[in-house]
Order: structure tokens, then C-alpha cells, then sequence
């Protein structure tokens, strides 16, 4: 395929940057954003500045990695990444990771990246999430590329053969690293999966081999651990409002809304974890002929990586000991983390906006949030004894 076939999914050229930039700053809804998560700015002299950029990566560093900074000081207690090398340094790589965050999850791992000496990476967003056309300008001039949702089938199809082949197309013409979420969607319970149409999509592109095509996009798992997810309330309330009514389906405003929250609620503690690159496991299963087994152990791979990339916070180990109804990680936490713990639940579900929840409905919506903090330490233990 040539660009012109990626032109309606990719990020802008560098040679489109400055009149996209110059007709996003006049957008009400982008002056209203900007001026909401940033209250001191003064627009004029920001859009002055904007307005000086030429390109993407520019508009990284100069804007996008101080507005970055400015948000982990605020909203985390760090953020560290372990597993870099040089490798990152000179290759592309296909980062692909759990899934925490709508929109910070793949950009603080650019700013790691970049912390690090690294070139960041492009960014597969949804299309579900670009709600107003502004939106998808600002993508587009942040390196972010478009996967386009909930299409009839064999539109989906050309739609993943176009994904395919533009992700390859980063890789072999531009030299560009990619992040993608390892499953379409947040894991609202923090049980991390790799969707097999993920793996799939990725190799359709490929023209030989399904082991050869992966090979040549370089799969870096990637872990990302939060401590404290802003969003645990809301992925409660989702649950409820599902048990309620099997039917229930979010609006754009519950989209928007996980997106404010998870950019500006705190997180605690946010750690990424790179796994070496995929390649020399998916040459030890060059013998399976059965392509639904070969995707399977891929995909096994893929999770066992990221699972075994968590790091552990005393949160996780006090909600393991309540699931379980043990003591076995006890030694791994205080009585007065589990005392701040418990207020931190009790905060959290005070922000639930549904009406008339009963005692029950409550303690379910607790114990979802229980289990969203249990599961990365249930997934690493088995990851562990499965190496």
C-alpha cells in the first residue's frame, strides 16, 4: 500500500503540521481543554507558541514532554521504567502493552522514551474516543493513528488489513516504533489478556508466515503498573450499571469522562516494564503447523511477559490476602496501609453518580475494586511458577 491508502488513519506529515496546528488552536473546544487542565495558561501566548512548531516530534519535546512533566509531578509519585537498553535506542520496536489508561498509557511511555534517549513511538487510538473533530486533529499532530471500531465484517476486515499494513509500513519506510493495546478497550477488572485478533491483525500484512510477519515488527511487550487507578470507581460503576442491565452500553460523555479522570486523578506510583522483543520465542514455534495453536501460544507469551513485568504495590498484596481470605503476603504491608486503603475505597466510591444503590449493589461495586487491585499479583504469582 502506498501513504495515500493510510492517509484517512495516519498522523499528519511534518509538511501538513502547521495548518492543521493553525486550525486546531482556533477550535473552541480545544481552547476550552486546554484552559481546563492547564487554568493558569495563558491561551493567546500558548497558541503563539504552538503556532512556532513545524513538526510532530518537535511538538513532543517542546510542548507535549513539559505538559507531561507538569502532570506526572501532579498526578503520580514518579514514574520509572526498567528494561531499556540500546536496542531501544537504534530499533523500532511494536510496544504492546496492557491496557490502564485511555490516553496516558502510551503517552507516558513516550515520555519514558524520551527520558531515556529513546525516539517515541506512534500511537493507535481509537475511533470511539475521537468525539469531536478536534480531538483527531490533535491525535494526528501528536504521532497518533487511527483504528477504526465497531464495523460491519467485511469492513472490518479491509479496515484491519489497512491497520496491518500501515503498522508495517512504520516499521519498514518510516523506522518508527508503534504502541498498540494488546486487547480492543480498557481491562476493567486488571485481568490482562492479549486479544488473539490483535496478533492476528498484526500478521496479516506480512505475506509469508505468520512467525515471519511478527518477526519483522519487533513485539516488546510492555507492562504498565499504576498504583492507584483514578478510574477504579468508574470501572465499578460500569460493572453495577452491566449487573443491572445486561444491555447497558457507555455514552461518548462516560468516554469523556474517563478520560478527565484518568488524566487528572492520582495514580500513586506508575512503573513501565520492558520485556525482551517476542523474536526468538516465535522461532522456537516454527514446528506448530496449526495456526489456531500458533496465535494461542503467542498470545500465551505476550501475557505471560507483561504478567511477569508487574510491580507489586502493598496495595495489590493487602487486596491478593482479601480475595483470598489469607494472610500471606501480610509481612508486605502495615495495618495503617490497609486502614489508608480502606478510606482511599471509601473516597473513591462517594464519586459513583448512580442513584438508589442498596447495601449489596455498594459491596459489590467494593469488591470489583478489590479484585482490579488482586488481580496483577494472582496473574504475576502464575506467571512466575509457569517460567
Amino acid at each position: 500500500m502506498t501513504k495515500e491508502e493510510f492517509k484517512d488513519i495516519a498522523p499528519f506529515d511534518d509538511s501538513e503540521f502547521k495548518e492543521n496546528m493553525a486550525s486546531l488552536v482556533k477550535e473552541p473546544g480545544f481552547e476550552h481543554a486546554v484552559k481546563y487542565v492547564l487554568p493558569m495558561v495563558d491561551y493567546p501566548s500558548f497558541v503563539r507558541q504552538l503556532l512556532t512548531i513545524d513538526t510532530k516530534d518537535a511538538f513532543q519535546r517542546n510542548i507535549m514532554v513539559p505538559f507531561l512533566e507538569m502532570l506526572a509531578q501532579k498526578t503520580t509519585a514518579g514514574i520509572t521504567m526498567d528494561g531499556v537498553d540500546e536496542n531501544h535506542r537504534v530499533n523500532s520496536f511494536t510496544y504492546i502493552s496492557n491496557h490502564r489508561d485511555i490516553v496516558l498509557d502510551a503517552s507516558f511511555l513516550n515520555l519514558c522514551l524520551l527520558r531515556n534517549d529513546c525516539p517515541t513511538g506512534e500511537i493507535a487510538l481509537g475511533d470511539n474516543l475521537l468525539i469531536y473533530g478536534w480531538i483527531e486533529r490533535l491525535v494526528k499532530l501528536n504521532k497518533g493513528f487511527i483504528v477504526k471500531r465497531n464495523l460491519r465484517m467485511i469492513k472490518a476486515f479491509e479496515a484491519a488489513k489497512q491497520l496491518s499494513a500501515y503498522i508495517r509500513y512504520c516499521h519498514t519506510d518510516k523506522h518508527e516504533s508503534v504502541w498498540i493495546a494488546q486487547r480492543e478497550g480498557r481491562a476493567k477488572d486488571s485481568n490482562d489478556r492479549t486479544q488473539e485478533s490483535v496478533i492476528k491483525m498484526l500478521a496479516l500484512s506480512g505475506g509469508g508466515s505468520i512467525i515471519d510477519a511478527l518477526k519483522e515488527l519487533n513485539i516488546c511487550p510492555t507492562t504498565i503498573s499504576y498504583e492507584y487507578d483514578p478510574n477504579d470507581y468508574l470501572k465499578a460503576s460500569e460493572f453495577l450499571s452491566r449487573r443491572r442491565n445486561p444491555d447497558f452500553v457507555k455514552s461518548q460523555n462516560d468516554d469523556l469522562l474517563s478520560m478527565e479522570t484518568g488524566l487528572l486523578g492520582f495514580k500513586g506510583r506508575v512503573h513501565y516494564q520492558l520485556a525482551p522483543s517476542i523474536n526468538n520465542m516465535l522461532e522456537s514455534l516454527r514446528g506448530i503447523s496449526d495456526k489456531i495453536e500458533l496465535i494461542s501460544a503467542i498470545c500465551t507469551h505476550i501475557d505471560q511477559s507483561i504478567h511477569r513485568g508487574y510491580y507489586i504495590f502493598p496495595v495489590n498484596y493487602i487486596c491478593y490476602d482479601r480475595v483470598n481470605g489469607s494472610q500471606q503476603f501480610a509481612d508486605k504491608y502495615t495495618s495503617a496501609d490497609v486502614d489508608a486503603f480502606d478510606r482511599y475505597l471509601d473516597a473513591q466510591l462517594a464519586k459513583v453518580r448512580l442513584t438508589d444503590i442498596s447495601d449489596d449493589e455498594r459491596q459489590f461495586m467494593r469488591q470489583m475494586m478489590v479484585t482490579m487491585y488482586a488481580n496483577p499479583l494472582i496473574n504475576k504469582l502464575k506467571a512466575e511458577e509457569e517460567k
